[in-house]
């Protein structure tokens, strides 16, 4: 295959993981909106079309497969393939995880915290992704540092929204007579809740992931990876 049409491939490559986080993402935010808005269409909207981003992480898989088949990669094409390929698997599951935004969306039926701001973790961890996928697409090494260090503050904003939780669910038990029924959907509600809380971590996670294979990509700095 000559260099030229190799190098055109490559560039293919990262365009078409650009593309997939882009419709990942707004997949996620479309979760958030059904979550918030109680949209259960919508919900249902992110559910039904998550096969969408599974297609496109196999083409994108199978691209990678190919580069690497093809002309046996060395140095930074091979870091590049790599660290594409550990991109797409982290956009797929982060997809995974707005999947289980739409589910708790037609899970819910009433807001019982509404002093959990679920939206302003939601928006800080998109903002994680969107900023990781900037990294990758111009190899910003500082950048990539800057991400894995807001990670500790949307690990903080997830830890204090869990002990709000935690906290009202101990006063209502402590104030107030309830029936068993009561209790049992009260748990429900703080089940969903502290899931919705733990997914929206992990999507930050993920984004710190990004991060790592672009300083990796990059650098041949493992030093993000964990």
């Amino acid at each position: 295959m000559p260099r030229e049409s190799y190098q055109e491939k490559l560039d293919a490559l990262r365009e078409d993981v650009l593309y997939m986080s882009e419709v990942v993402l707004d997949r996620v935010r479309m979760g958030q909106e059904a979550l918030q808005q109680k949209d259960e269409q919508l919900a249902q909207d992110v559910i039904d079309n998550d096969y969408e981003i599974n297609q496109l992480y196999l083409d994108l898989e199978q691209d990678c497969v190919n580069l690497l088949a093809l002309q046996q990669p060395v140095a930074g094409d091979l870091r590049f393939i790599a660290a594409s390929f550990k991109i797409i698997t982290d956009l797929e599951r982060i997809a995974d995880l707005a999947t289980n935004l739409g589910e708790y969306t037609l899970e819910a039926d009433r807001d019982v915290f509404p002093e959990v701001d679920a939206q302003e973790i939601g928006d800080a961890v998109v903002e994680m992704v969107e900023d990781a996928m900037d990294a990758y697409a111009e190899e910003d090494v500082d950048a990539c540092f800057e991400i894995a260090e807001r990670d500790d503050e949307v690990d903080a904003m997830c830890a204090d929204a869990s002990d709000t939780v935690m906290r009202d669910l101990i006063e209502r038990e402590a104030t107030t007579a309830a029936d068993d029924e009561d209790i049992e959907q009260l748990m429900t509600d703080v089940s969903r809740l502290l899931l919705t809380i733990r997914d929206l971590e992990r999507i930050g996670d993920h984004a710190v992931n990004i991060a790592a294979r672009t300083l990796y990509m990059v650098e041949n700095d493992d030093e993000l990876i964990y």
